[in-house]
């Protein structure tokens, strides 16, 4: 049995097939672990979602900020970004399955050697807290009132984490922490802006989250996605395996147990 970890796939489902052909994954015995973003961009969005659930138990996914979008757009509280190629979804037959499944997917996900979330965890939390966090906005988005909690999370306010915010200002905090974090200032107060590689930063006060002073360390490593700039990271238990496939990067995969990497090129430009 393997455990095999892979970062987002945005519709990319061909170069993720190759990529469990080339690892020879067998779904009776290994696990599929899958970063977020199983949406967007690519061009088989829809049978992405298709063949990840249809993998049941042998796969474990979390939400990314792609896929919260697709259950906004599902809801016409967005329209689908430009870009975008979810639209089959919509008319497929079993679109109330699918996302409905999607929306039961956690924020946070353990392994009992590490965890997994999209974008990150905020610096200002320890696991205890992060797994609380992600639990208070699941809980919503599983049985709640997750329509209301969708219509209200497109806002970059409160930027800094307090143990006493409460209601949509928390919810919101803990959504943009997860899923569309990618720098902080030194402070950790969240800068929602940036989307650029860390080394072409001019600004010397935003650093990525991972590198905020007073990060909170965890005792297992991290494991995220989100952030196709930094060109795949792994350093001091943390491993960043967003390698843009989507825009002619490639799909990245780890199999835990031995830390070994596999990496499947964009079938776009050929």
């Amino acid at each position: 049995m393997a455990t095999y970890i892979v970062g987002d796939i945005q519709g990319c489902l061909d170069e993720l097939q190759l990529l469990l052909e080339q690892v020879q994954f067998n779904s009776q015995h290994d696990q599929l672990w899958l970063a977020g973003d199983l949406v967007a961009r690519g061009p088989k969005s829809l049978e992405t979602l298709r063949f990840v659930r249809n993998l049941g138990d042998s796969a474990q996914v979390i939400l990314g900020n792609h896929d919260l979008h697709l259950l906004a757009v599902s809801l016409g509280i967005h329209s689908p970004k430009p870009k975008d190629l979810t639209q089959p979804i919509f008319s497929a037959p079993d679109k109330t399955e699918l996302l409905n499944w999607l929306r039961q997917q956690p924020l946070l996900a353990e392994h009992a050697e590490f965890v997994m979330c999209h974008a990150g965890i905020s610096p200002q939390w320890d696991l205890a807290t992060a797994r609380s966090a992600a639990r208070e906005v699941e809980a919503i988005l599983h049985q709640g009132d997750w329509q209301w909690l969708l219509r209200n999370m497109y806002e970059n306010q409160p930027d800094f984490w307090r143990e006493d915010l409460r209601g949509l200002e928390r919810y919101r905090y803990i959504i943009n922490a997860f899923t569309r974090m990618r720098f902080c200032y030194s402070d950790g107060r969240l800068d929602m802006q940036c989307k650029r590689p860390p080394k072409d930063i001019q600004d010397p006060t935003i650093i990525p989250w991972f590198e905020v002073p007073e990060r909170v360390t965890f005792d297992k490593p991290i494991i995220f996605g989100h952030w196709a700039a930094l060109e795949g990271y792994h350093s001091q238990g943390l491993f960043g395996l967003d390698t843009g496939c989507v825009w002619g990067g490639c799909l990245t995969m780890l199999r835990w147990e031995d830390q070994t990497f596999f990496e499947q090129r964009s079938l776009k430009n050929k």
